[in-house]
């Protein structure tokens, strides 16, 4: 027979020997307080950092949206040339027609002479025509433009100080009422309140580059517009050359 009662546990001895003893003085307690006050540093601390990266971003997509303004802007200067170069083409070939029917017949130089002339183009202005993109474009780009000092204190290679020290600085000259809203903690104040910064500053970013987009959505509209009847130009010219060339090789 067995010596062992019938109630023995032979893991008994195993689960008591895992027990760990109790901290004396609640020493544990203190350093999870420690720990997770360090934890939640260094969570504010990473969400502080991704919001001045994420706003780093934003100012330089909004660089290039001004960057893409302008180069549009360019753009429906060429095409204003070009439309005019085209009208002024026109009335050339015009008078050409005019010249060639006076040479062909002495009835064609008299229908010439009693038929109205075409009318003359304005004579174009020293230097490039002038273009005006719509106000919706303009204003986007004059509010973006405002903020190109904010992108080069974002951006990592253009910045010349770090601003990290002056946070804390900052946190002292809230007022009572904000200060209430915020943990005691200086340091974690401090993070909390660059968050919130940062935060403004991408709303007002986005709403900015928002506008950016609709000018440009307009700006683009009106050329589309404008090519549309530079292109009819162009294949009504096209046919006028063409008769014109034909009439000259019947002299």
């Amino acid at each position: 027979m067995s010596a062992l009662p019938r109630s023995y546990n032979p893991f008994a001895e195993d689960d008591d020997e895992d027990v760990a003893p109790a901290a004396p003085g609640g020493a544990g307690g203190a350093d999870r307080q420690r720990f997770l006050q360090q934890e939640v540093l260094r969570r504010s601390a990473a969400t502080a950092d991704s919001t001045t990266r994420s706003l780093s971003l934003l100012y330089e997509s909004e660089r290039i949206g001004v960057a893409a303004s302008e180069e549009l802007i360019r753009q429906g200067e060429a095409l204003k040339r070009t439309e005019q170069m085209v009208d002024k083409m026109d009335q050339d070939l015009k008078t050409s027609q005019r010249h060639i029917n006076s040479i062909k017949s002495v009835w064609g130089g008299l229908v010439n002479y009693f038929k109205a002339k075409p009318p003359e183009s304005k004579p174009e202005q020293n230097g490039a025509p002038e273009y005006y993109a719509n106000s919706r474009l303009k204003e986007a780009m004059t509010s973006s433009k405002e903020q190109e000092s904010k992108y080069q204190e974002s951006h990592p290679n253009l910045r010349k100080l770090d601003n990290s020290d002056n946070d804390f600085n900052k946190a002292d000259l809230v007022s009572s009422v904000q200060r209430d809203a915020y943990p005691k903690n200086q340091q974690l104040r401090a993070y909390h309140q660059k968050i919130d910064n940062n935060l403004d500053e991408m709303s007002s970013g986005l709403s900015r580059l928002k506008s950016l987009a609709l000018g440009l959505q307009t700006e683009i509209e009106e050329q589309d517009d404008m090519l549309d009847r530079l292109t009819k130009k162009v294949e009504t010219l096209d046919v006028n050359i063409k008769n014109t060339d034909r009439k000259v090789r019947q002299l």
